[in-house]
């Protein structure tokens, strides 16, 4: 499993940035980086674009067992991969799990422990703020946007062979 690495990667790094932004910046006190880029320590108790934060409790345990039994899922889907002659030598699909299981697992840990995830990148454009996100955010994403790329060279492999 030689994109293992990857996904610990993703996990100390998220998990050592957000160590960071609890211990350097304010709660909802943005501090400028770049035109349009902050740095902003939030919270959120729900999943992607705050949805069921307000749910009163019970999405920790929804999300904490989502997570859990997806990032199991991930880990056996780049276990079998690594094995399977045919998908050997596939690096995108590869990296792509890696990316998401990383992410998975950092969000996992925080949602485990404290029942919310820190959040502290902000994007914004005039009065426009894409809502904040993390390290594993943007690896999940990133993992996302390969596996659709997988599967258009997928879909140009096969028609390759045909």
């Amino acid at each position: 499993m030689k994109w293992l690495w990857l996904s610990a990667l993703t996990i100390f790094l998220d998990q050592l940035t957000k160590a960071i932004a609890e211990a350097e910046l304010l709660l909802h006190k943005p501090v400028a980086i770049f035109p349009s880029f902050n740095f902003t320590l939030m919270y959120n108790k729900g999943a992607a674009f705050s949805f069921l934060s307000d749910a009163g409790g019970w999405q920790r345990i929804l999300f904490v067992t989502l997570s859990t039994v997806i990032s199991i899922f991930l880990f056996f889907w780049l276990k079998q991969i690594t094995r399977d002659e045919k998908q050997k030598d596939n690096r995108v699909l590869q990296i792509a799990i890696a990316l998401i299981l990383g992410g998975a697992i950092g969000n996992l840990i925080d949602r485990a422990l404290t029942g919310e995830v820190v959040d502290f990148i902000q994007i914004y454009y005039s009065t426009y703020y894409f809502p904040a996100f993390n390290i594993a955010d943007s690896a999940i994403t990133v993992g996302a946007g390969l596996l659709i790329l997988d599967m258009f060279l997928e879909y140009k492999r096969e028609k390759a062979h045909q």
